[in-house]
């Protein structure tokens, strides 16, 4: 079908104004809340003792270094598969959670729902709730809205700051560069970042809000192949609400379901849908309608949960009068038990990769160009670039040697302690240049190739490590 040039791509932004709501869900949204946003802000700030040479902030991504630290796990560029992991781990938990409990993320933990609620909950301090914020809505400009409105943004302005602020602590020692931002002796990076992520976070959170989840997001268009009709989501129990109506005269009451149809679910979404359309896109499972609905259920004398986690499969059994299935059996099924399975495994599997993992490792790459030497005496040398790694808080010596039963000689062009050690500084990888050298009676001296092991070993604790290579003969 095709589509009229005057046609809209896009239906145009209504205002949604969502009213103050109280409850078992809105206090878990606040705590969650709080959680999230305390981690986010102060983690930076935490301090780690790693030792003298190492950095000691608790969390850090170190680009320069190209290190990641996290408490007293460090990560490398080599040891990127325990960054893969961690991902592959979010993305089975987002598809565990939204198939046991429909879009759960987005409803409570998702940072555009978290700044979203705060900034909702900086306009409701200064313009008041939903009927206040309407009628300044549609009110003339004034200096009372230009005043409400300008100190609304300041402070919508100052929360985005933070954020942005907060972001670019995790990527540098955060008491440095926060003094090196505020002399405004910070690299131009951190200014360009802050100010990108103050002026989304300003934008998302105060303006777009429910277009970032409907338009922007591509989350709400793959939730479907998450959640089947056992999945537990919000959802309004039409069976039990309609016909609805204003029971304002008992006799036309007896006629009626429970739903007393006064918009009390729709004024507190943050959405701004009607939940009694049933499932929808846009819902994203915050369940403030649940609480708004059962306030009213309370104060007319009926039961609670006329909307309510429940599942589509259960719908039958309640339209017979019958108990719904448990909530266990809904959560526990095939498909999340193999999404838990997975889940557990890749982290199984990274706890036991992190305790097993060496402090210290060895590659080699032969330097091809040329690929031998002769030397006056006959005997043929082959040059070596041996990166040498230390993962640990210490300076450390090693010894370089070569196989213990091969006849080639092994000599270090890097000066060090000792003929044949190096030092490497505590927390970096070194370079050591290394030349083997095959006499002209030794027999990889004549043939193309021999296999070759390089050995590095820890002088005080006698860890080892050792890489393979090619020795290059005249053959």
């Amino acid at each position: 079908m095709s589509t009229s040039p005057d046609q809209p791509l896009y239906a145009p932004q209504e205002p949604v104004f969502p009213k103050k709501v109280s409850g078992t869900f809105r206090r878990l949204k606040w705590w969650i809340m709080i959680v999230t946003l305390a981690i986010y802000y102060i983690t930076p700030w935490l301090r780690w003792d790693r030792g003298p040479h190492l950095p000691d902030q608790a969390v850090l991504v170190d680009l320069a270094g190209r290190r990641f630290y996290f408490l007293w796990i460090e990560i490398w560029p080599h040891e990127f598969y325990f960054v893969a992991g961690l991902l592959i781990m979010a993305g089975l938990g987002l598809f565990l959670f939204t198939s046991a409990l429909g879009r759960v993320w987005c409803g409570y933990a998702c940072p555009q729902t978290v700044w979203t609620d705060l900034f909702i909950l900086v306009e409701r301090w200064i313009e008041g709730d939903r009927n206040a914020r309407v009628r300044l809505w549609n009110a003339k400009w004034t200096l009372r809205k230009w005043r409400l409105r300008f100190t609304k943004w300041l402070v919508w302005f100052l929360i985005a700051l933070a954020t942005g602020g907060a972001w670019v602590f995790y990527f540098a020692d955060a008491p440095t560069l926060a003094s090196d931002l505020a002399s405004f002796d910070a690299p131009f990076v951190a200014y360009a970042t802050i100010l990108t992520l103050t002026a989304t976070t300003f934008i998302f959170g105060g303006f777009l809000r429910e277009q970032v989840c409907i338009y922007m997001c591509p989350w709400p268009r793959i939730q479907g192949a998450m959640m089947d009709d056992s999945t537990l989501t919000v959802a309004y129990r039409n069976w039990r609400g309609e016909p609805r109506g204003k029971h304002r005269k008992a006799q036309a009451a007896a006629g009626l379901g429970d739903c007393v149809d006064c918009m009390a679910c729709v004024n507190v979404c943050p959405m701004g849908i009607d939940i009694r359309d049933g499932q929808q896109m846009e819902c994203i499972t915050c369940a403030l309608c649940i609480d708004a609905c059962d306030d009213i259920m309370a104060r007319l004398g009926k039961d609670r949960g006329l909307i309510d986690y429940l599942a589509l499969s259960d719908e039958p059994l309640e339209r017979a009068g019958a108990k719904p299935r448990p909530i266990w059996q809904h959560i526990f099924r095939t498909r999340t038990i193999l999404y838990t399975a997975l889940w557990s495994l890749i982290g199984v599997g990274l706890v036991w990769a992190l305790f097993v993992r060496s402090d210290i490792g060895l590659s080699v790459e032969p330097v091809r160009n040329p690929q031998y030497v002769t030397l006056s005496d006959g005997s043929v040398r082959n040059t070596y670039t041996l990166r040498i790694r230390n993962q640990t808080a210490m300076p450390r010596e090693f010894r370089l040697m070569l196989t213990a039963d091969s006849i080639l000689r092994i000599e270090v062009e890097t000066e060090g302690p000792e003929v044949g050690h190096v030092i490497v500084p505590a927390d970096q990888t070194l370079n050591a240049r290394v030349y083997v050298i095959a006499r002209p009676q030794d027999p990889a001296a004549s043939q193309d190739t021999t296999s070759l092991r390089l050995w590095v070993e820890d002088v005080e604790t006698d860890a080892r490590a050792s890489a393979s290579t090619v020795f290059n003969g005249k053959g």
